[in-house]
């Protein structure tokens, strides 16, 4: 018989098929199941499929988002692997939202609760089914971590098959010539074109050629922050992360996944034995290293919520501060996810990290992370810098408090200028992205000043929208260096410049963000962990006597009821 390595270190055999069936076999067996046997032969299984461990294929295809346009035929190789290791896979969906396509308007408020829907979806099948093992098909935004919250919660034998980056464009011509580029730099053109530095006929060219095709937009931007943080936290296959989404590799290890799931069944080992502590001060390491994005804060803490684990916000603070930034990765440099698997992918900059990754921990592998990441080397020390030599000495996320934000706020420091680290700034305030944006391009917005976006927060939104077009507008005038973004809403992985987000609490629960007025001084200092509001005590006393919340912006449907639950961004927006 076959080994597997168990939760203490040591080779046990497979566990028998009674005992791999556990879950479905009290769905199915005995003369009392014959109307739920008959249902499944209505779908056209066999009595020698119903006598084998059930799978559960969560996918998020859908013909919507390119980072999920091709897990169809991720799944089918799945589907190879879990057959011929014996069991017999089902597959069922789950929404996907396209956090691009519902950038910059009313959509947003969808995109971050749709993860709450995710967990709570997949949660609901498998339950209703008694699936007894599962794998999730997934690569975008927050389908990642919903999916990983549904495998926290459910706690059966899972393994998650990504989707990958997708290949970034180059277009021949134009501002971009010979350059690979990403949504990053397409949210640029509209304050081009509106500036004059682009002509329509660019701007018609670049949306041509940008998106290449299938697979997660090709920088460090959420979704493929959230994908090396699977695989780093040892949910997913070495290179899995970051294998090209339409090559052979990426299809040779889906293959693989459906086998290893059946291996985790036999071996009963379970994500609560792979997702510990240890574990997620790992994942966090490797995203400090990235400079990954900022809402991997959010989502990590709540994916760890579901594992019984609270992570503190310090607890992110102190290991960026013991971390080097050593993947200089878009949007803050200029190298894409292609180049980090090139140059040996998540499992070499684990390596590079030493001692700052703790290698014991059970991976879905079968094997500990040392065993699993040995013989990586770093390819191309351009790529994945040395921690001896790091582009910056502590990691891209800082999180700061202070009275503008008295129970944190978090900048993504590794897209920062360095001009920016401490920043004075007169307040010039918005209600909503909208109005920032228009108030950008009319040239209300100048250097020096602190452009603040409230009542966008996880309830006042609701749903926290991120202010990729914003950030962009702010880039596309160059005032990325002279210009700060402070927000309750959040940024998207593909941000850049001083923009400073998940502010706590928010405007909406009557946190400093809302008494702000435009004129006020602001204080922001990366290096010392600070963000100020410069009003006197007395002043503020009074203006929250004075503050009264708006009427919500949403009185009834998922949102409404998303509002009425959801925790502050501080406790990860989850719903409680």
């Amino acid at each position: 018989m076959d080994s597997f390595c168990s939760k203490e270190g040591h080779q046990q055999t497979y566990v028998s098929d009674s005992n791999a069936r556990r879950r479905s076999s009290k769905v199915l067996d005995g003369v009392e199941r014959v109307v739920h046997r008959s249902l499944l032969k209505g779908v056209g299984l066999t009595d020698q499929d119903l006598r084998k461990p059930l799978v559960a294929i969560a996918n998020s295809w859908n013909e919507i988002v390119p980072g999920h346009i091709h897990l169809d035929r991720l799944a089918f190789q799945v589907k190879k692997g879990i057959v011929e290791a014996g069991g017999t896979p089902l597959e069922f969906n789950t929404i996907g939202v396209c956090d691009g396509i519902a950038m910059g308007h009313e959509g947003m408020r969808m995109s971050l609760p749709s993860r709450e829907l995710i967990a709570d979806s997949v949660e609901i099948m498998v339950e209703s089914h008694g699936f007894d093992a599962m794998v999730c098909l997934t690569t975008c935004d927050k389908i990642d971590p919903g999916m990983m919250m549904a495998a926290a919660r459910l706690d059966i034998p899972t393994i998650f098959c990504l989707g990958g980056p997708m290949e970034p464009g180059c277009p021949a011509w134009g501002r971009f010539k010979d350059t690979p580029i990403t949504v990053q730099e397409l949210f640029m053109v509209p304050s081009l074109v509106k500036s004059g530095e682009m002509s329509e006929e660019e701007a018609e060219y670049l949306e041509e050629v940008c998106c290449s095709g299938a697979g997660a937009c090709g920088g460090m931007f959420t979704a493929n922050s959230m994908q090396c943080l699977i695989e780093a936290i040892g949910m997913a296959l070495p290179q899995m992360a970051t294998a090209p989404s339409m090559g052979a590799q990426r299809m040779r290890l889906a293959y693989k996944t459906g086998q290893q799931v059946m291996k985790l069944l036999q071996a009963g080992l379970t994500p609560g034995e792979i997702m510990t502590e240890k574990a997620f001060r790992n994942a966090i390491t490797v995203d400090m290293a990235l400079g990954g994005s900022t809402n991997t804060v959010l989502h990590l803490k709540a994916i760890a919520l579901e594992m019984g684990l609270d992570l503190d916000l310090a607890l992110f603070d102190e290991l960026s501060r013991r971390t080097p930034h050593i993947c200089n990765m878009a949007p803050a440099g200029s190298y894409k996810i292609k180049d980090l698997h090139r140059s040996g992918g998540v499992p070499a900059v684990m390596r590079e990290l030493g001692d700052r990754i703790d290698t014991g921990v059970l991976t879905v592998s079968g094997k500990t992370l040392g065993e699993a990441i040995s013989g990586v080397e770093v390819v191309d020390r351009l790529v994945i810098r040395p921690v001896s030599d790091p582009i910056h000495k502590e990691g891209g996320i800082a999180v700061l408090r202070g009275s503008l934000a008295p129970d944190s706020c978090v900048a993504k420091v590794s897209a920062m200028s360095p001009k920016m680290m401490r920043f004075r700034g007169r307040a010039v305030v918005f209600e909503r992205e909208e109005d920032a944006v228009d108030a950008i391009h009319g040239g209300v917005v100048g250097p020096g000043d602190a452009v603040i976006i409230r009542y966008e927060g996880p309830k006042g939104g609701p749903g926290m929208r991120e202010m990729l077009t914003a950030t962009s507008a702010i880039v596309g005038h160059g005032l990325e260096e002279s210009v700060a973004l402070i927000t309750d809403g959040r940024f998207s992985g593909a941000t850049r410049g001083p923009c400073i987000g998940h502010v706590s609490p928010e405007a909406s629960g009557g946190g400093p963000i809302a008494l702000v007025k435009n004129g006020d001084r602001i204080l922001i200092d990366i290096p010392d962990r600070r963000i100020e509001l410069d009003v006197p005590k007395i002043e503020m006393g009074r203006r929250k006597g004075a503050w009264r919340p708006p009427e919500p912006r949403v009185r009834h449907g998922y949102l409404a009821r998303y509002a009425s639950m959801v925790s502050s961004a501080d406790r990860g927006a989850i719903l409680e």
